[in-house]
């Protein structure tokens, strides 16, 4: 019998934890890209290529799940739901929205990984909004969450192509430079992601913007 009220009072004591603090340590992380063996190596993949990178390092799993293939990153009482869509880049915010609903994630607590040709290969760049810049897949999650305002990794992918060869371009290889140069890039894409769930966006931006 006492040790049955000892229970009771223990219980009492533990601190209250409620739904909306479970939500503010849970974050959506979406990386852009299209599914098929032909489209692996692009730069247009970038968004998985950086999700893949983070899942071999840490030993995580992703598995087909409704829209995409999901893993799940835990860090710092942190828990990262890695997103990689199957819904093709042009459907992209399809996917972002059943998953932010599912989880329950706030959309401060969204980071979604895109390939950029306006910005230098390998440069990383965090913005908490901005215009799709003609990306199809971001284009895409502005509607489906009907605003401009969420947290975008952009991975600099250069612009080394002659007018009207844009297309080409981004569904194409990355050269052997590029390559060579990645496996350090994606170190520290990787660093990104877990300083936006455990140090916050306005840190992250300070710390690896332009890096």
């Amino acid at each position: 019998m006492l040790s049955f009220i000892k229970k009771i009072f223990k219980r009492e004591k533990e601190p209250f934890v409620s739904n909306e603090d479970i939500a503010m340590k849970k974050f959506l992380i979406v990386g852009l890209g299209n599914i098929g063996k032909e489209y692996e190596n692009t730069r247009h993949n970038i968004g998985f290529r950086i999700l893949d990178y983070l899942a071999e390092k840490e030993s995580l799993q992703f598995e087909t799940a409704k829209l995409g293939d999901r893993s799940l990153y835990k860090v710092k009482g942190r828990t990262l739901v890695l997103l990689k869509p199957s819904t093709y880049m042009n459907l992209s915010g399809k996917a972002v929205k059943y998953w932010m609903d599912k989880e329950k994630i706030p959309l401060e607590n969204v980071l979604i990984i895109t390939d950029d040709i306006n910005i230098p290969f390998g440069t990383i760049r965090l913005k908490t909004k901005g215009s799709d810049g003609g990306h199809n897949g971001l284009k895409d999650i502005q509607a489906q969450l009907n605003t401009t305002q969420y947290n975008r990794f952009r991975f600099g992918v250069g612009a080394e192509f002659t007018k009207g060869r844009q297309i080409d371009y981004v569904l194409g290889v990355w050269n052997e430079e590029e390559n060579k140069a990645l496996p350090e890039r994606l170190g520290k894409a990787c660093e990104l992601i877990r300083s936006f769930a455990t140090a916050g966006i306005t840190n992250t931006m300070n710390t690896f913007n332009g890096k």
